[in-house]
């Protein structure tokens, strides 16, 4: 059984998601924004999401982080290095709520997630999955080095396939 690793960044704490991270978690989920992820979601599919990632950590040292903003403990959003049973491929995955976006923080935890799956977790591949509408988390996949692969399989055949290399090169 393995729990959520703390990462730290220059701004931010990456940690185990709580009972008090729900609630902001499952408001994106059910807002207008959550259009590309399969939303907006219910509070019941948004529970099952987050415990799921939260549990996910004991079954297969993958899951779910809460990102906090380390100057004021604010939580800015949720990133994922995650596998669930109908996904092909690890994926890492990130939302941040509306009122953090433009902050560099998707980047910096983004970053954080793939350093740390490709290092301490020990994968040779990771992928995101993106709805083709989905800019925002377009450019982001392509500003962390990932390229398209349209041969990759995936979990929803709209989905586009976003392969990141390993930042040490070993892949």
């Amino acid at each position: 059984m393995a729990d959520a690793p703390v990462l730290t960044t220059e701004r931010l704490v990456l940690r185990a998601q709580r009972m008090e991270d729900f609630e902001p978690f499952a408001a994106m989920l059910a807002s207008e924004r959550a259009v590309y992820m399969g939303g907006p979601c219910s509070r019941r599919k948004a529970w099952l999401w987050f415990a799921a990632d939260t549990g996910s950590w004991a079954l297969r040292n993958l899951g779910g982080w809460s990102v906090e903003r380390r100057e004021d403990g604010a939580v800015v959003g949720q990133v994922a290095v995650n596998q669930p049973d109908f996904y092909p491929e690890v994926e890492i995955g990130w939302m941040l709520y509306p009122a953090y976006l433009r902050s560099g923080y998707a980047l910096e935890a983004a970053t954080a997630a793939r350093n740390w799956a490709f290092g301490p977790r020990g994968l040779d591949t990771l992928v995101s999955y993106i709805d083709p509408p989905n800019a925002r988390s377009i450019h982001l996949a392509e500003r962390l080095g990932a390229v398209r692969d349209d041969e990759a399989a995936r979990p929803d055949s709209n989905d586009l396939v976003y392969r990141h290399p390993d930042p040490g090169g070993s892949a």
